[in-house]
């Protein structure tokens, strides 16, 4: 049976910001999504994360740092959960879908990190089932298409409900169905195994990165770099 007509599992992070070296996590979901579109119970989690929360970071998703601190979980044990999670996912064959990998699961690495806490890539098993990111899939499906690429606009693209975008658990099952309308629709991924796909994705990362990067220094700055890595960005140190 072809991937996108299994079940998948959704995940997503909401933060404080967009830097993964620095921000913080504060809301988190896994959910997995049946080929029937049925939604079992996800699992979320609400974080205090020990920073204040910027006002443009509440203003997306509507957590204030006073909320964070009365009724969210310290960070270090939240993290571990979330952490356990997804290697559970992945090491139990089921895809998982995160829309912009190279940021969640960047930034799910650096918590880690930070609290001394093992990070994902030290728990996958050898056979661990593939990250499936629906923005490196649509770039390289359609390489062309103008417009933004923002999991808004995918899922109007792809026919996809998105009620309240921001909400973790409403992205999370929006990306994994936008992934999954995209197998249906491009047969040129849709017809791949898991670890084919995951290739594919790796190689077409790479080549977004470049031409971005190529971009940049040729319409306005001569040193722009692009990370090519994906789907987690190397921790420097």
């Amino acid at each position: 049976m072809s991937w996108h007509r299994e079940a998948l599992v959704g995940f997503d992070l909401e933060t404080t910001g967009t830097d993964i070296e620095t921000d913080r996590i504060v809301t988190a979901a896994v959910v997995a999504v049946d080929p029937d579109g049925r939604l079992p119970a996800p699992r979320t989690w609400l974080l205090d994360p020990g920073v204040k929360i910027p006002q443009q970071a509440s203003a997306i998703h509507g957590i204030t740092t006073e909320h964070a601190r009365a009724h969210g979980t310290p960070a270090a044990p939240a993290i571990e959960e979330i952490t356990s999670t997804v290697a559970e996912v992945l090491n139990s064959g089921s895809p998982l879908v995160v829309m912009n990998a190279r940021y969640d699961l960047s930034l799910l690495d650096r918590e880690c990190r930070r609290h001394g806490i093992r990070p994902l890539s030290d728990r996958l098993h050898g056979t661990a089932s593939p990250v499936i990111d629906p923005l490196v899939l649509d770039k390289h499906v359609d390489r062309y298409r103008k417009g933004p690429r923002n999991l808004q606009a995918l899922c109007a693209h792809y026919g996809v409900p998105l009620d309240h975008a921001h909400n973790a658990v409403a992205d999370a099952v929006a990306a994994a169905r936008a992934a999954r309308s995209m197998g249906d629709k491009h047969a040129v991924i849709g017809t791949l195994a898991p670890a084919d796909l995951y290739d594919l994705q790796v190689r077409a990362a790479a080549e977004q990165a470049a031409s971005l990067q190529k971009y940049l220094r040729r319409t306005s700055d001569p040193k722009a770099t692009v990370e090519s890595a994906w789907p987690v960005i190397p921790y420097a140190g």
